[in-house]
């Protein structure tokens, strides 16, 4: 559902951050309710809907049914603007109403500037885009993606970042760069743009085996992103 939330976005042409917010929205909701219960089909141009509002890019409910209609031939796919809107106090219910979303874009411009490395901006973001393919962003911090998604771009990308890492109190024990296993152990304690921040090396690990991981199940490349 990620994707056709992706494909409706671009039909209707709002920002990125509306899209990635209408994704984290879906995730979430997935996560609590069960799916006999709210239809994904109707729950996804919903969470579009609502995010577009959140985010101060509203998109009328007219657009959206007009686009799923040309995009889609299933009728499980048909909805009547009605049933959006209905379904869009369904999901403030099921959110608690709590709608803001932190994401990690914009802990990624500060640390890759930091860094030194904005040259790596435009891939490092890509990587940033395919977590939303996963739910890493219910189950860590955004600034951890971040990082996950600098050290993964830097590794493929050849640059060194050991000294950037220790300049931010990081005791980096790489055991293997193998972008097979990516088998690398990291002790993160950032104290400078993160000063609360406590993350701990088998949490990024695990970031970064998601990530890799979800390009060896569609065999990507991820040069090339999903």
């Amino acid at each position: 559902m990620s994707f056709h939330i992706w494909r409706l976005a671009q039909q209707v042409k709002v920002r990125q951050r509306v899209i990635v917010t209408a994704i984290t929205y879906f995730r979430c909701v997935c996560t609590r309710k069960s799916m006999a219960e709210y239809d994904p089909c109707l729950v996804a141009p919903a969470c579009l809907y609502l995010a577009s509002k959140v985010e101060e890019s509203t998109v009328q409910t007219r657009h959206l049914v007009f686009y799923i209609k040309m995009m889609c031939s299933d009728d499980k796919y048909r909805f009547e603007f009605k049933y959006i809107l209905e379904m869009e106090m369904k999901l403030l219910e099921a959110l608690n109403y709590y709608l803001v979303v932190l994401h990690p874009y914009c802990p990624l411009l500060r640390l890759l500037q930091d860094a030194g490395i904005t040259d790596l901006t435009q891939f490092a973001w890509g990587l940033v885009n395919d977590t939303y393919k996963m739910d890493l962003i219910l189950i860590y911090p955004p600034y951890m993606s971040a990082l996950a998604c600098i050290y993964i771009a830097s590794v493929l990308k050849g640059k060194d970042t050991t000294s950037w890492f220790e300049e931010l109190h990081v005791d980096m024990n790489i055991v293997s760069v193998s972008l097979v296993c990516f088998q690398s152990l990291m002790i993160l304690v950032c104290r400078r743009i993160y000063p609360l921040a406590l993350v701990c090396k088998s949490q990024l690990k695990n970031i970064s085996m998601e990530i890799l991981d979800l390009y060896d199940t569609y065999k990507i490349d991820p040069n090339r992103g999903l």
